[in-house]
């Protein structure tokens, strides 16, 4: 049927249909015309009548328009003359335009008097839409509200519980303080109402009593325990729910509910589940100790049956679970099939915190299943799976090919992608970890300069992350290089710098050829990269240092160099000058045996001058002089004074060539490491949510200490409103209880141990199936016999036996009824 309010297609704009509903067919191409035709407007019947419904929705639509219209135009007298008839339909008609102009955001306070007198009304769509009106306006005028607090304290005693849960609801949300006892009283009524709406309504007022009046929290709280002991789960959801609103550490209430809460999660809706598992969550890690221990081995097996095997430690520790605590888990598995992405996160979040890795693997792959829905959820799914893998990388790594790449995908999700594929890399196979660098390596030429560096970026994260790969990833980068691409290149050799950083003896012939590159190199940040690796990694191999040819070619066109460029030209100079006058020191120390002091100056002094090296640094310092940058120019100055003194260089040295700290790329979500997982802080980030003031992040309580939790006890305790006696799962070793063991159980319970050992005793042994049988088919034979005597003996002589048997129930029957007399007597 087509929606109300939508306007059905004109003749001439209507789709035709397909060629399968007129009928035109390859099996049905042989039949007649006319057969055709008939089948044609056939099928254009429920055509028809979808027509004439959206022409009908159409009308009701513009009515109801027409209504809003009238209610814009209409004066107050009318319509305070129809809230105030003696007609129910008058009434009511009042009342719906009183409200259609409360959500059109109008003043109907004028009516609060004319609405008010109509709360005792029997009619009930009168009286939902007066607890509507007093919703909306109660808390703006306190004494006309109060007047309608006792026709509403009737309708709580009324006998549809539709009304009893409306009565309740409004009387809580009127929000006038002066009523917040009468409010606790009617909860207190609507906690032992029969029926399970009320109940949940009545859990609903909890919180909005509180907020009345919070000096009413200890009584709200005896309500709170008696609802999240309830039997019906529609009502422990809200219960659960008002628990976290005004008390969410009060652990001790949950104690002896813990296993019915357990139980009754499976039947909840979403929203109770949410909460259920939230604190449950709390719960677990307030009560239940982190325990471990040693995983063992068979060392030596036993020869015989009776001979025991010989275990031993393995230094491995595992995770020992409480048994309350993994029947808790256990139940949380049936919710990982349910159609709310929330529910499978919180769900993921309750094995992750409290779980072994064994539960958290089961999580996974719902967890990546809900990528299938729209982006938003790809989002938050994607936010969650980071923070996931970050713990447990290896678990997604058979899930790789749903983390690749989309045409479609939105900047957000691609970003969280490449992200998972960089963690899940150092611990995928060779093939995947070759589909991963092509995949990065394809996305690293596309036109988005945004992807581009995020996909180099991922490459050189994967190289950091798995070092015996290093070397393919470098392959990558390497091949970058000769690209036209400024902004690539940029980016590729800012990945290698940290990379040869890293290790820069094993990357001595990559800064080689990457100098190569300057002259294909127009990139003013790539030039400036490559000459700083030179300058920075001159120093590793002396014998084959490329510095000072590079700093040659670069001093004939430094005019023509960005200033960027000019700045590390500099600096290059200055490091290959400084290394230079340490190499001239050390021979000249080396040669100074026979000559003096004075002689060696003097020639250390015309070698220095003569030296091709010093000539260039002098060159570069008179280019630099000249220069329009300021910045270049105190840089000059600062390194030409720190320069002048050839035998004293410590400062220089302190000042040029002291090590730089290994520059290391984290993940990006590393900052999102700490946040609980579902949570919408983990999704917008801590910084943007205190920006916002999202109120509710609540930070993952520590494990509670061994020794310090709460006794197991507290939670084998019967329920006071179910007859069901709630046994901990610490006391059941099994998920099911053999019937025998329930027959004895009920026989210890009935006192009748006696009468079942003497049936024993007299038996001599067991009965057997077949015995029981026997005996069935003997007592059937015996009342037939008798059926067959007594028939025969009221043949014979119905007279006598019939006075006899007068007399004897006579008898039998005075006897009886004296017995009790007698007894009384005796006894006084």
């Amino acid at each position: 049927m087509i929606p109300p309010g939508t306007v059905p297609l004109a003749p001439a704009h209507r789709p035709t249909l397909p060629y399968s509903a007129q009928g035109y067919t390859d099996s049905t191409s042989h039949l007649s015309e006319m057969e055709s035709v008939s089948r044609i407007s056939s099928l254009m019947d429920p055509v028809r009548d979808l027509t004439v419904e959206a022409a009908q929705a159409v009308g009701l639509s513009k009515s109801l328009k027409g209504g809003g219209s009238t209610s814009r135009s209409i004066p107050f007298a009318k319509l305070k003359a129809l809230l105030d008839s003696r007609s129910d339909r008058d009434i009511l008609e009042g009342l719906r335009k009183v409200v259609s102009m409360i959500y059109q955001n109008k003043p109907c306070l004028p009516y609060f008097s004319s609405v008010v007198k109509n709360v005792a009304n029997p009619n009930l769509e009168i009286k939902k839409l007066v607890y509507i009106y007093l919703l909306h306006y109660a808390e703006s005028d306190p004494d006309l509200a109060l007047l309608s607090v006792n026709a509403i304290q009737k309708s709580l005693s009324d006998q549809n519980p539709q009304v009893r849960a409306l009565a309740l609801r409004t009387m809580s949300g009127m929000r006038v303080p002066v009523i917040s006892q009468i409010v606790s009283l009617a909860i207190k009524r609507g906690v032992g109402d029969m029926s399970p709406h009320v109940r949940k309504a009545a859990a609903f007022a909890i919180p909005k009593c509180y907020n009345l009046d919070p000096n009413t929290l200890p009584q709200l709280l005896d309500y709170l325990s008696i609802l999240l002991g309830d039997k019906q789960y529609f009502v422990v959801g809200p219960a659960v729910q008002t628990f976290l609103h005004i008390c969410p550490d009060r652990i001790d209430l949950i104690h002896k509910h813990y296993t019915s809460l357990v139980k009754k999660l499976v039947d909840m809706d979403e929203w109770s589940q949410l909460a259920t598992l939230r604190l449950l969550l709390f719960y677990s890690r307030r009560s239940f100790p982190q325990k471990t221990y040693k995983l063992t081995q068979v060392n030596k097996k036993g020869f015989y049956d009776d001979e025991p095997d010989e275990h031993v430690e393995t230094g491995q520790v595992a995770r020992a679970l409480d048994p309350d605590l993994e029947l808790f888990l256990k139940t949380c598995k049936s919710l990982l099939n349910s159609r709310s992405a929330a529910v499978v996160v919180s769900v993921t979040s309750c094995f992750l915190y409290l779980g072994t890795p064994e539960y958290l693997q089961e999580a996974v792959g719902p967890l990546v299943g809900l990528l299938r829905g729209s982006s938003e959820v790809q989002e938050v799914a994607l936010c969650n799976i980071v923070l996931v893998s970050l713990a447990a990388p290896e678990l997604f790594v058979p899930y790789a090919s749903h983390f690749l790449l989309r045409s479609d995908d939105a900047p957000q999700i691609w970003k969280l992608k490449i992200e998972l594929l960089t963690i899940i890399f150092p611990h995928a196979a060779l093939h995947l970890k070759s589909i991963i660098l092509c995949e990065l390596e394809h996305f690293s030429h596309s036109s988005d300069p945004e992807l581009i560096r995020e996909s180099v970026q991922a490459i050189g994260r994967c190289a950091q992350t798995d070092p015996q790969n290093a070397h393919h990833c470098f392959r990558v980068l390497l091949n970058q290089i000769s690209s036209f691409d400024n902004a690539l290149v940029s980016e590729v050799l800012t990945v290698m710098r940290h990379l040869i950083q890293q290790d820069p003896v094993a990357h001595r012939k990559t800064v080689v050829r990457l100098a190569r590159n300057l002259d294909r190199t127009t990139s003013p940040e790539a030039r400036a990269t490559i000459i700083w690796l030179v300058g920075e990694f001159a120093s590793l191999d002396p014998d084959n240092d490329i510095a000072p040819d590079v700093l040659r070619i670069l001093a004939k066109g430094f005019a023509n160099e960005s200033t960027s460029a000019k700045q590390q030209i500099v600096l290059l100079a200055a490091k290959v000058y400084l290394l230079h006058l340490q190499k001239t020191a050390g021979a000249a120390k080396e040669a100074s045996t026979d000559a003096g002091e004075a002689d060696l100056q003097e020639n250390d002094q015309s070698a220095t001058l003569d030296h091709p090296i010093t000539k260039l640094w002098k060159y570069i310092q008179l280019l630099a002089r000249y220069d329009t940058s300021y910045d270049l120019r105190d840089r000059a100055r600062l390194f030409k004074a720190s320069l002048s003194n050839p035998g004293s260089t410590q400062l220089a040295s302190l000042l040029l060539l002291a090590p730089k700290p290994v520059p290391h790329a984290p993940s990006p979500s590393e900052a999102r490491r700490g946040l609980v997982l579902g949570s919408t802080t983990l999704v917008i980030g801590k910084e943007i949510a205190s920006v916002l003031g999202l109120p509710g992040y609540e930070e993952l309580p520590d494990w509670v200490p061994e020794g310090q939790e709460p006794d197991p006890k507290l939670r084998n305790m019967i329920d006071p409103n179910d007859k069901e006696e709630y046994v901990s799962a610490a006391s059941r070793n099994t998920s099911s209880i053999a019937a025998s063991r329930r027959l004895d159980e009920a026989v210890r319970e009935q006192g009748l141990e006696k009468v079942v050992a003497a049936g024993s005793a007299r038996s001599g042994k067991p009965k057997t199936l077949d015995d029981w049988l026997q005996e069935s088919d003997e007592e059937e034979e015996e009342e037939d016999s008798e059926e067959e005597d007594e028939s025969g003996s009221e043949t014979e002589g119905s007279t006598e036996d019939e006075g006899e048997s007068e007399e004897g129930e006579t008898e039998e029957e005075t006897d009886e009824e004296d017995t009790p007399l007698q007894r009384g007597l005796v006894s006084n």
